[in-house]
């Protein structure tokens, strides 16, 4: 068998850069796709070139854009990738409301110049969704493949956009196209704005007496979270399976905003209270209450579980941040 090939749209956020060293691992070729920007923004990937247990010279990197149709047509006729996993979006909730038409394009009609792409392609490739519990918004938990959509924000609309594009085009062409809806999943390469990172940051330089306190939105959120280098394995086996199916990524557990700052201070012997503070600039125009997700069916299906739960997720993230302080690098996590 010749060696399989996957492009990763996306590449150089969290879920990109872990997916990217599991299917080098596996012995994959991969193609990134990056955004051709005036800084550069590949800190999570730039180890992997120096990473003596990774193939670095199977990871090979194209400038583009899933907005622009055109390029990612040719990108597929140039690479003929057997897998594509799309993970590149608008991706922060709260920034879709100030940033809604972006938001529009990048996280929705996205995925339709990608399934386009494949299509007029005639090739059989697989294609894996990046779709999101924040499509369940208003719905009551616990939320599986067959719970309704009621979106709170212009990103849960995109994103129930592409997943909805996703499964027209399943159905309609017989495109190996399904959608994988994770709940919020973390690491140490989480994005800074995010508000678990946000947390695990702030408690590292805290610790280190470079920032006195913290400044939090709402801290009654319910969230399911798990920890995004176990999730990646999951968006790999939904493309190993027969016949393309959709499928939700959960730990099933429930913690709040709260639970979370508490995790996070606690690991390193502090009481959150003494330092975090209220700022209405951080909520949201509409909030989503509740997310908690069941994954019966990539467990019994996928033989996927979580193993990471919010606590020890938290621990890890702050003693990574910590690490940070005291120079260790971006590949270390």
């Amino acid at each position: 068998m010749s060696q399989p090939r996957a492009l990763i749209t996306g590449v150089t956020g969290q879920d990109g850069s872990y997916l990217a060293e599991l299917l080098l691992a596996k012995g994959y070729d991969v193609h990134g796709l990056v955004r051709r920007s005036s800084t550069f923004n590949r800190s999570r990937i730039d180890h992997i070139h120096h990473d003596d247990h990774l193939p670095g010279e199977n990871l090979r990197l194209h400038y583009g854009d899933t907005t622009d149709a055109a390029r990612m047509a040719e990108l597929i006729d140039v690479i003929q990738p057997n897998e594509v996993y799309n993970l590149a979006a608008q991706s922060h909730v709260r920034v879709s409301f100030d940033e809604p038409v972006y938001t529009a394009e990048a996280t929705g009609i996205s995925t339709l110049n990608m399934l386009e792409a494949i299509r007029r392609s005639g090739a059989p490739i697989r294609f894996y969704q990046a779709s999101s519990s924040e499509m369940f918004g208003a719905t009551p938990p616990p939320q599986d493949e067959q719970t309704p959509f009621y979106p709170r924000s212009p990103y849960g609309v995109a994103k129930v956009y592409s997943y909805w594009i996703v499964r027209n085009y399943r159905e309609a062409y017989g495109i190996y196209a399904l959608n994988g809806i994770l709940f919020n999943h973390e690491s140490p390469r989480r994005g800074e704005t995010f508000v678990t990172r946000k947390i695990t940051k702030a408690v590292a330089a805290i610790t280190k007496g470079l920032q006195k306190e913290l400044w939090m939105g709402n801290l009654d959120s319910v969230r399911d979270w798990g920890y995004a280098k176990e999730y990646v394995e999951g968006m790999w086996r939904m493309l190993q399976v027969e016949s393309p199916d959709d499928y939700v990524l959960a730990t099933g557990t429930a913690h709040t905003v709260r639970d979370f700052l508490e995790f996070s201070f606690n690991h390193v012997g502090l009481n959150w209270e003494d330092y975090v503070r209220f700022d209405p600039k951080f909520l949201r125009p509409t909030e989503v209450d509740r997310l908690i997700g069941d994954y019966s069916k990539a467990r019994d299906t996928l033989g996927w579980e979580p193993k990471v739960l919010p606590q020890e997720l938290a621990r890890i993230m702050v003693d990574a941040d910590i690490a940070r302080l005291e120079g260790a690098s971006e590949g270390a996590f």
